[in-house]
């Protein structure tokens, strides 16, 4: 949901994400290669693993990429306004205060209040 304090110019860095991913990709195809050639499978399929997710996220990034920018309100759009029922209290969530009532705090006093009794 929009509140209005994003950044106005805030962009994923999908080409640095992009770059990083293959990288990972190319480590985890030569991780699974050395360790099947030299008997250590279990580090072979960890490598597997990890390739496999390298090239999961580099399929994510290539399609968001290609997507392009989409659509950001401007500043000039407002934020949403909350929604007008209540929000439901039966799992148990705290009950809302009001902003202008202080919470753990003493209330405060009138100036010099203690200055007036030591006399």
């Amino acid at each position: 949901m929009r509140t209005g304090s994003e950044p106005a110019t805030a962009r994923s860095a999908l080409r640095a994400r992009f770059w990083l991913s293959l990288w990972g990709l190319v480590w985890a195809v030569f991780g699974t290669a050395v360790f099947a050639l030299t008997g250590r499978l279990g580090w072979a399929l960890a490598c597997g693993v990890l390739w496999l997710v390298a090239t999961v996220d580099m399929t994510v990034i290539l399609r968001h990429i290609r997507q392009g920018p989409h659509y950001q309100p401007g500043p000039d759009v407002p934020p949403y306004r909350p929604p007008a029922v209540p929000p439901d209290r039966s799992r148990g969530a705290p009950p809302h205060r009001p902003p202008d009532i202080p919470s753990g705090r003493p209330p405060d006093r009138p100036p010099g209040g203690d200055r007036d009794r030591r006399g």
